[in-house]
């Protein structure tokens, strides 16, 4: 089953180049196996995968809170950019990057827009990322409604894999 819904996301990524945001969201709740499946389309296609969480946090520590909300976008595609050197074009996974663990963008003393930075990052980038919650009416949904995390935006613009196919 992972196999194939790995081979539905390689069909995604094709589909994306399309696209003005080269954006793939993986959508489900903790636990449902989007990190395996980053691990798997890693193998495939040697891009690297970034724990976000992991790598902003080692630079924001540093900084004070105003240097984090300013400089979060840049430092953030600098990780990627780093961590994604360009290979060659006929790579699968050359431009490709994949991002796991994104909880941190939603920090509310960030008071940054995580969609909007994800979809500034696949401007350059093909970029496929996790997202704990769920899609609901058309719309990506994260956190739960009066949570102070809580997100709720349109399906648009990008491309998205519900891991509900997964179960």
């Amino acid at each position: 089953m992972k196999n194939s819904l790995a081979n539905h996301v390689m069909q995604k990524i094709s589909e994306v180049k399309e696209l003005y945001f080269r954006l793939i969201l993986l959508v489900g709740p903790s636990g449902c196996g989007k990190t395996k499946l980053l691990q798997e389309l890693s193998t495939l296609t040697s891009a690297p995968l970034i724990n976000v969480n992991l790598e902003l946090s080692r630079v924001l520590l540093d900084l004070s809170e105003r240097q984090r909300v300013l400089q979060l976008a840049r430092i953030l595609s600098k990780i990627v950019a780093e961590q994604a050197p360009r290979r060659c074009s006929t790579d699968v996974g050359s431009d490709l990057v994949l991002l796991d663990n994104i909880e941190i963008l939603f920090d509310r003393h960030l008071k940054q827009d995580p969609l909007r930075l994800l979809q500034g990052l696949s401007r350059n980038k093909t970029i496929i990322a996790t997202w704990n919650g769920n899609i609901k009416d058309g719309h990506f949904i994260y956190a739960e409604a009066g949570h102070p995390e809580y997100r709720r935006y349109p399906a648009c613009d990008f491309l998205s894999v519900s891991m509900d196919v997964a179960r």
